[in-house]
């Protein structure tokens, strides 16, 4: 999610503010909390990136379940997915792909993730921290299958 700069004070007094002590800043996570949003980076891998055909969504952390990937035949938020657990032994967690897809897909993002655990463990729990560049090195030092 990106933040748009809002103006904070009408113009006649934002010079006035330069002057006098501001409030105390509320942290990144402060302000997205109150918004009722929990950050998270994420972005749509493709076949170019993994060697998987399809899309593999990577993110930091999300909501309330454990470090995960999602793969979809194709990107869109309304499109249906499956779940793999980021872990040393990677697994299929949920799907709402047809049978067919799922059992074709699964075993060749569980070897995805397997052979990239210790950078996409490092994402989820890091990422939303790092800067344009760590994210850039990142990207381009996962494997390929």
């Amino acid at each position: 999610m990106l933040l748009t700069p809002t103006r904070i004070l009408p113009p006649m007094y934002e010079e006035a503010a330069l002057f006098r002590p501001a409030p105390v800043e509320p942290t990144l996570d402060e302000e997205l909390r109150s918004l009722g949003e929990e950050p998270a980076e994420m972005t749509n891998l493709q076949e170019e990136d993994t060697g998987v055909p399809g899309t593999v969504l990577i993110s930091t952390a999300m909501g309330a379940h454990g470090p995960r990937v999602k793969y979809y035949l194709r990107p869109g938020r309304s499109q249906p997915s499956f779940s793999v657990s980021i872990a040393e032994e990677p697994r299929l967690l949920t799907s709402s792909l047809p049978v067919r897809d799922t059992r074709r897909a699964t075993p060749v993002v569980i070897d995805w993730v397997r052979l990239n655990h210790d950078a996409l463990l490092r994402f989820w729990r890091e990422g939303d921290t790092w800067t344009a560049r760590q994210v850039a090195a990142f990207l381009a030092a996962l494997e390929r299958i």
